[in-house]
C-alpha cells in the first residue's frame, strides 16, 4: 500500500539539507538568546519577518514526517504513535531537567552575583515566593522561564503529531486545510494556552503548528506539488516575486531598526511593522515560505558543498539537535551573565558567541560518538577477526 509515497520518503530520508538547517536554526537560537550580544545581528531574524523559530518549527515537522512518515505506511498507526510518545516523553524528560536546573540556576546566580533583576529578566519570579507551585506549573508546561518556550511548543506539537499524520497519509489536502482554517481561527478568537503566573505562552501553539503542519506536508506530498509549480509558466516570474518580497521584508526589518532613516514609506511600516511573533504573522509565514521556496531550488540535495569539512560542524549539531538546544540554553544565560558582569566590548561578545557555538559543536560531536559506542560490540568474535577460535589465542 503506498508504494509511491513509499519510494519518495526513502528518497528523502537522510537529507542532508535538513541537517544543516537544524543546525543553523541552533546555532542563531544561542546567538538571539544572549541579549546585548552584537553578533546576534548576523541571524536571519535581522534580514526579514521570519526567525530561527520558524526554520526549527518547520523542518522539524518536515523531519518527523518523513521519519515517522515511512513507520506509519510500513507498521500502521499504533506502533508508529507509540514510537512518536517514545520520542516525545525525551523531549519532556529533557524540557524537566532543563527547567529545574535552569530556574535553580538562575535563583542561585542571582544570589550570588547579588543582581535579582536575573530572576525577573528570565522570567523565573515565582521561584523565590512559591517554589513548589512555581515546579508544578513548571511540570505542567504553564511556566514560561526565558528561552525554553521553543522546547515547550515542540512537547505540544509532537504530542498531537500521530493525528496529524494519520490525516496527512490519507487526506493531506484536507489536513493541511484544517490547519490553516485553526491557524485564522486562534488567530481572529484569541485562543492560546494560559501561562504561570500570568498571560499566555509566548509562541501560540494554535498558530505555530501551522508551520509544523506545512512542513509535514511538503515532507508527504512536496514531490507533486514541486512537478506543478515547474509545469507552471510562471515558475520564472514566481522566483521573481520570491526574491522581491525577501526584499521587501528585508527593508521594512531594517526600517524598523532605523525608524529616523525613512527607509520605506510609512504605509508599509504600519502593515509589516508589527511582526507578530506570538500569533505567527501572516507575512511572516509568507516570508518563510519564500525562503524555503528558493532555497531548495538553489540548493539541490545533491549540492557538491555538503561535503566541505567548514559545514560538517552545523550539519552534526542539527543531527544532535535535542543536545546542542539543551546545552545552548545554559551557555546562552552564562553568556548573558559574562556580558553583564565583565566588560563589554565587542570583542568579548564576539568570543562570547564562539565559545558558545565551539561548545555546542563539541557536545554533537561527542553525543553522536557516544552513540556510535553503543551499537559497538562489547568483544571481538572469532566471526569478526576472520581467524578460527584455536589460532586466535594461540596468537
Amino acid at each position: 500500500m503506498y508504494p509511491p509515497l513509499k519510494s519518495e520518503l526513502a528518497a528523502r530520508d537522510g537529507d542532508p539539507r535538513l541537517y544543516l538547517l537544524l543546525g543553523i536554526a541552533a546555532w542563531f537560537l544561542f546567538l538571539d538568546h544572549v541579549p546585548h550580544n552584537a553578533v546576534s545581528l548576523l541571524t536571519m531574524r535581522n534580514f526579514g519577518f521570519s526567525g530561527a523559530v520558524d526554520l526549527f518549527v518547520f523542518v522539524g515537522g518536515y523531519t518527523a514526517a518523513i521519519l515517522y512518515g515511512r513507520m506509519m505506511l510500513e507498521r500502521g498507526f499504533v506502533v508508529t504513535a507509540t514510537r512518536i510518545f517514545k520520542r516525545l516523553w525525551q523531549l519532556y524528560a529533557a524540557y524537566i531537567v532543563l527547567f529545574v536546573i535552569y530556574i535553580n540556576l538562575i535563583g542561585y546566580v542571582a544570589r550570588q552575583s547579588a543582581a535579582p533583576a536575573l530572576i525577573g529578566e528570565f522570567n523565573v519570579t515565582g521561584i523565590v515566593d512559591h517554589t513548589v507551585r512555581t515546579l508544578i506549573h513548571g511540570l505542567l508546561l504553564r511556566a514560561k522561564p526565558l528561552n525554553l518556550d521553543v522546547l515547550q511548543l515542540f512537547i505540544v506539537l509532537m504530542a498531537v503529531f500521530p493525528l496529524v499524520l494519520l490525516g496527512m497519509v490519507r487526506r493531506p489536502n484536507v489536513t493541511v486545510v484544517a490547519s490553516i482554517g485553526l491557524y485564522f481561527a486562534a488567530r481572529q478568537l484569541d485562543w492560546n494556552l494560559s501561562a504561570f503566573p500570568e498571560g499566555h505562552w509566548y509562541l501560540n501553539p494554535f498558530c505555530w503548528q501551522l508551520l509544523f503542519v506545512l512542513g509535514a506536508w511538503l515532507a508527504l506530498s512536496g514531490k507533486a506539488q514541486i512537478r506543478a509549480v515547474h509545469k507552471l509558466e510562471e515558475f520564472a516570474i514566481l522566483r521573481a516575486a520570491a526574491w522581491l518580497y525577501l526584499l521587501l521584508a528585508l527593508a521594512v526589518t531594517v526600517a524598523g531598526k532605523f525608524p529616523q532613516a525613512a527607509i520605506v514609506p510609512d504605509l508599509l511600516r504600519d502593515i509589516f511593522g508589527p511582526n507578530d511573533r506570538e500569533n505567527l504573522a501572516p507575512h511572516r509565514v509568507l516570508h518563510f515560505l519564500a525562503l524555503a521556496f528558493l532555497f531548495t531550488w538553489m540548493m539541490p540535495r545533491d549540492w557538491s558543498g555538503f561535503r566541505w569539512q567548514a559545514l560538517q560542524p552545523v550539519i552534526k549539531c542539527g543531527q544532535e539537535w535535542l543536545a546542542v538546544f539543551c546545552a545552548g540554553v545554559f551557555l546562552s544565560f552564562a553568556g548573558h551573565l559574562v556580558l553583564i558582569t565583565g566588560p563589554d566590548s565587542l570583542a568579548m561578545q564576539v568570543l562570547v558567541s564562539f565559545t558558545g557555538i565551539l561548545i555546542m559543536t563539541g557536545v554533537a560531536y561527542y553525543v553522536s560518538w557516544s552513540k556510535q559506542q553503543d551499537h559497538k560490540p562489547a568483544f571481538r568474535t572469532p566471526a569478526m577477526t576472520g581467524l578460527p577460535e584455536e589460532g586466535r589465542f594461540a596468537k
